[in-house]
């Protein structure tokens, strides 16, 4: 495998062999494995070891690759080489939308010749194309573990049931309509995941599965299920929730190992008497107790809709016409009135951490939520859906208002919104209708007016100032068009403190849109108002300018001798045939634009610290937060019990959606697999409304600081900036010197551990010596379960569940670390490892879980590491040559 790795550019530095194993690990090549879906080109890597070493690539057991990977479908040709293959992952989900969301594989079909891999155990075709199931599939007569999960299968094959040695099947988010009868054939089945499907019926046939242990058929559209249940003896857990189920056989109490059973969110009126006794069933959002209506009674006045409770930031549920109502834990509402669909439909819905990439906020927009996403995008409802989305209240100038604003799939537009602030919780929530589904946020916008200009003409004024009229004179236009209409009043407090200059004042800035690309037939008449303390009696008319801005404000053009201005006493009026920005300026200086320009940019610009505080109890743990300025007491009020650091940094100024990052200097590190971690920095969006926080845990590259304490630093440097923001600030952000913004210093103290204390782990990256298992079995260091943590990745929640953690445990930890998939994965683990360190079967029950979870590629893994615990141990005894006389004694014993 020397040459392989040397291939794939795996050498160190010195040349003296491949990466040792830590570096190895989750990376490439590891003995007679090869991971090379983690590498953009990992399929053409793949090709070319084909080429160069197919003797040696032969000999692999465990591949992973790429289906994202362009060259997939002329690596697929060389995989029936791979006789000895025992575990093969052809995932997609590699690469993300613009969206944020996983992008499926192009894995559409599997070569005829495929099904020779005699000796495949386990195959991973997750996050693909696929429309039916290859029929190559049914001849791998050793598979026992097979996930399809994220396709687009209809149906499966009828001699499904073939497989015979299967023991966990996956094919969940599919549409999958029925099942076919030979399924009950799998008769060493454990686990079987058919969750988030179009499931109606089920086959009696599936009460064969006498060794089936997990049995998921959520989210489907089941409204019965068979009798024949009750013979899954060895059935522990059985999810029925989120399906249209009526009635439930009573048969189910008997099953003897039952443990779990959960009908949540069905159309439950009545669940016989056995399985209300079970301490284990969940029946919430169920209409129980509920009679049905009469066929002469009014239904709009009987009817109760049937409602979903979601305790996640992502899943789906099943709309019918009767309609429903939704509530998410983050606060989000949904109401399908009834005949908002014609025929049963999954809605799948999922919150996002805004990205300034495709999150377009205008000038003096303020994003006040995340990111909604509802699938399926784009399809018509026959009745609007109602929305409620929590917002956090603006706490800026009152001339701004707030609206929901969706994606189009071309571009973001403003609903129709209306809002309402609830006294007792002082929370505020947005509401809107909609005929389709796509991408939803709230944002505070400047106050908008609107109308539609008719060939006859009309007026507009602004709510936010009623002396702002624009006046379309009839024939201004042959076909009616839409026009907007937005005011940014500005004090003269701030335009003195901007410009320095204590006789600058200027009008309320105004903002002109329309809906065509056509310039007016004849001239449209603009009133705004004098500037501040100015009138007709003391106007100096030489100090009197109108600038006209571009759309993106980076110019503002003097257009004064081009226009005819009047005067009243309070207003100026002039007209123009083409739209954009105006604003009316009074002074004495002569380069007017610059001066108009630097003040609309600073009016965009908020003014932030940034703090760097360090847990009381553990210090290394760091909070990292940009605060605006006006915030930054009552955040270090709150946090000051729990924990302590220096003052805030120096006042900066930043943009809304600006991105920044996060270094640590001198001796401090972090690890680098997070996904916010760019470069060895963290990555940061500053959304002026948002919590731009974020804890983590640090470390020190001297692992023993038991002499002396570590200090250190953590700067703050600028990122990316958004789109159209003026060019001179651009401009200024670009170099070494001026992407500082702040330093703070950190302090890991010295260590003083005691002999007779274990010290619990941390949730982060640095934690205590942790050997699970014994000797003669095989060990799991920190190590160890550090690499397995970096795999894990969304099935923490199943994995923490079958290694026996309460779904109140992992409700905690996901709470606890809701801003960080990694915290909670490292969280759950070491929860789990602390509370197990003295089990003798802790590492086998680790790996039953994670086989339980549909992750054999990590179990094998763990079974790898611990083989190779049991050689090196069996060397030990047999260099200190204890191995004879234990044979010895044993051989007496059996004497």
């Amino acid at each position: 495998m020397q040459k392989m790795a040397e291939l794939l550019g795996l050498r160190d530095e010195c040349g003296e062999g491949t990466l040792g194993a830590p570096a190895l690990a989750g990376s490439c090549l590891a003995d007679n494995r090869l991971n090379l879906d983690v590498y953009p080109d990992g399929c053409g890597r793949f090709l070319q070891l084909f080429k160069e070493q197919q003797g040696e690539l032969v000999q692999v057991e465990f591949l992973r690759l790429s289906s994202n990977d362009f060259l997939l479908d002329t690596a697929l040709g060389s995989l029936p080489h791979l006789k000895h293959l025992k575990s093969l992952v052809l995932k997609g989900g590699h690469t993300r939308d613009k969206f944020g969301s996983y992008q499926h594989g192009s894995l559409t079909s599997l070569p005829p010749d495929f099904g020779n891999l005699r000796c495949l155990t386990h195959l991973d075709l997750s996050f693909n194309r696929l429309s039916t199931l290859p029929s190559c599939i049914l001849h791998l007569s050793s598979l026992r573990v097979l996930l399809v999960s994220h396709n687009s299968l209809v149906t499966l094959p009828e001699d499904f049931g073939c497989l015979s040695k299967l023991t966990f099947f996956s094919a969940m988010k599919n549409q999958l309509k029925d099942l076919p009868q030979s399924i009950g054939e799998l008769s060493m089945l454990q686990d079987l995941d058919l969750s988030e499907n179009a499931l109606e019926l089920l086959p009696e046939e599936i009460g064969n599965l006498r060794n089936c242990t997990e049995l998921d058929l959520s989210g489907n559209h089941l409204l019965s299920i068979p009798d024949s249940l009750a013979n899954l003896k060895s059935l522990r857990r059985l999810h029925l929730h989120s399906n249209l189920l009526v009635t439930v056989p009573a048969s189910l109490a008997s099953l003897p190992n039952l443990s779990r059973l959960d009908l949540q969110n069905n159309c439950l009126r009545a669940i016989p008497a056995e399985i209300q006794a079970l301490p284990f069933v969940h029946v919430r959002g169920n209409p129980l107790g509920e009679t049905e209506p009469s066929p002469q009674a009014d239904k709009s006045s009987t009817r109760r809709l049937k409602r979903f409770f979601f305790a996640s930031e992502e899943g789906s549920f099943t709309v019918t016409s009767e309609g429903c109502r939704v509530v998410l834990a983050c606060g989000i509402h949904f109401y399908f009135p009834p005949g908002a669909a014609s025929a049963p439909l999954r809605i799948h819905f999922r919150s996002l951490t805004p990205d300034p990439q495709w999150v377009k906020l205008r000038h003096h927009d303020v994003l006040l939520s995340r990111v909604l996403e509802l699938q399926p995008h784009g399809i018509q409802f026959q009745q609007e859906v109602q929305i409620w989305m929590p917002y956090i209240s603006p706490q800026g100038p009152h001339q701004h208002e707030v609206v929901v604003r969706t994606f189009s799939g071309q571009s973001w537009n403003d609903l129709k919104t209306r809002v309402k602030h609830k006294r007792k919780s002082k929370k505020c929530v947005a509401h809107c209708c909609v005929l389709h589904f796509s991408w939803f946020l709230v944002v505070s916008r400047l106050v908008q007016n609107e109308c539609k200009v008719p060939a006859e003409g009309t007026l507009l004024f602004s709510s936010v100032d009623p002396n702002i009229k624009v006046i379309f004179p009839p024939g201004v236009t042959k076909e009616p068009r839409s026009v907007k209409l937005q005011v940014l009043p500005v004090s003269a407090e701030e335009i003195q403190k901007i410009t320095a200059h204590a006789e600058c004042r200027a009008s309320p800035l105004l903002y002109l849109s329309q809906d065509s690309t056509v310039d007016f037939l004849k001239p449209v008449r603009i009133q705004l108002p004098l500037p501040p303390g100015v009138t007709g009696l003391n106007l100096d008319r030489s100090r009197l300018h109108i600038l006209h801005g571009d759309l993106e404000g980076q110019a503002w053009n003097d257009i004064t001798s081009e226009v005819v201005l009047e005067f009243t006493h309070l207003y100026a009026v002039f007209e123009v045939t083409h739209f954009s920005w105006y604003w009316l300026w009074y002074t004495t200086k002569t380069y007017i634009g610059d001066i108009a320009k630097k003040v609309y940019k600073r009016l965009r610009l908020y003014q932030v610290n940034f703090i760097a505080l360090q847990r009381k109890r553990d210090p290394e743990q760091v909070l990292l937060q940009c605060v605006p300025k006006h915030k930054v007491d009552p955040v270090l009020k709150k946090l000051q019990d729990r924990y302590r650091g220096p003052e805030p940094s120096d006042m900066v100024e930043m943009f809304e959606g600006e991105q920044f990052f996060a270094a640590f200097e001198r001796g401090i590190s972090i690890d680098m697999d997070r996904p916010d971690c760019v470069g060895g920095r963290l990555s940061f969006i500053f959304y002026s409304h948002l919590k731009n926080m974020k804890e983590i845990y640090v470390t020190s590259p001297y692992v023993n600081r038991k002499c002396q304490a570590v200090k250190g630093q953590v700067s703050f440097y600028r990122g990316a900036v958004p789109d159209s923001i003026p060019e001179d600030a651009s401009r200024r952000r670009k170099g070494p010197d001026s992407l500082w913004l702040a330093t703070l210093p950190i302090k890991l103290p010295q260590l003083k551990p005691r002999l007779d204390e274990n010290p619990s782990p941390l949730y982060g990256f640095s934690f205590p010596p942790l050997n699970l298992g014994n000797a003669e079995t095989g060990y799991l260091t920190q190590a160890n379960l550090l690499s397995i943590a970096r795999r894990v990745g969304a099935d923490w929640q199943s994995i923490g569940l079958n290694l026996g953690l309460t779904y109140q445990q992992i409700e905690r930890i996901g709470y606890n670390n809701r801003e960080d998939l990694n915290k909670q994965i490292l969280d759950m683990l070491f929860s789990w490892a602390q509370q197990n360190s003295e089990d003798p079967d802790c590492v086998s029950k680790l790996i039953t879980a994670l086989k339980e979870s549909g992750r054999q590629d990590i179990a094998d893994e763990v079974e790898a590491i611990v083989e190779l615990g049991r050689q090196k141990y069996s060397e030990s005894i047999r260099r200190l040559g204890l191995e004879q006389e234990s044979s010895t004694e044993d051989s007496e014993i059996a004497i």
